[in-house]
């Protein structure tokens, strides 16, 4: 279960990685706009606010990749506070901005939090 557990917290970790570049570099180009559907000059004007969010998709990315190399007094609990996070942030996401957000962020992150409580 603990290999499970880990995989899952991987995959939470390469999917806020891909996040942040998504909004980070590529919002203003094709992968970015049809995720936002926005037209080239929404894009444009709305990029310095995708590149903030792709900076927290960082933070949480990094934070999970800190619970996958910890030692085992602080990687469970680095675990469960980086998935809380991610799945808050989805759920948020979904109810605010576009209900995709809750199966593409949330449902992986909570998928990962079961996966981990259950190894703990």
């Amino acid at each position: 279960m603990e290999l499970a557990a880990a995989v899952l917290v991987g995959l939470v970790a390469l999917l806020h990685g891909y996040i942040l570049v998504l909004e980070m570099f590529l919002w203003e180009r094709a992968p970015g706009r049809k995720l936002s559907g926005f037209d080239a000059e929404l894009a444009r004007r709305t990029a310095p606010l995708a590149a903030n969010q792709g900076l927290y998709n960082g933070f949480l990315a990094a934070g999970l990749l800190w619970g996958l190399l910890a030692g085992d007094l602080t990687a469970f609990g680095v675990r469960v506070f980086f998935l809380s996070c991610v799945l808050v942030a989805g759920l948020y996401g979904g109810l605010t901005a576009n209900r995709r957000i809750l199966v593409a962020q949330a449902l992986p992150g909570a998928v990962a939090l079961a996966a981990v409580l259950a190894a703990g």
